[in-house]
């Protein structure tokens, strides 16, 4: 269960990594369309999940790892943006949301 500051925390940090990676999708992300779909924080604040889809990609793994290699770019801007609302800027790590993969699975099994 996750407390109020929590889910401010992580509003706050969905909706300003939303900007970064909007911004920053040609210079660090090859064009990629990438959308935060959650972030869930840690009880302590120290740690942020934030899980991505990539629309139209061929290797998602591959894509991760270039997001995930430009991780202290991202915490940087993150930092110069949300940091005055934070006491300590929280540690990213990135996933592949792929609920929407499961979703498009079953609804292909059921149609059958």
């Amino acid at each position: 269960m996750s407390g109020i500051r929590q889910e401010k925390i992580a509003s706050l940090l969905k909706r300003e990594l939303a900007i970064v990676f909007q911004r920053e999708t040609n210079t660090w992300f090859n064009g990629r369309f990438i959308t935060i779909t959650q972030v869930r924080m840690s009880p302590d604040l120290t740690l942020a999940k934030v899980y991505l889809s990539i629309m139209a990609s061929k290797d998602k793994t591959a894509d991760l790892e270039m997001i995930r290699s430009n991780t202290w770019q991202i915490k940087k801007r993150l930092a110069s943006t949300a940091g005055k609302h934070l006491r300590k800027m929280p540690d990213l790590n990135f996933y592949i949301d792929d609920s929407l993969d499961h979703y498009e699975a079953i609804d292909r099994l059921l149609k059958d």
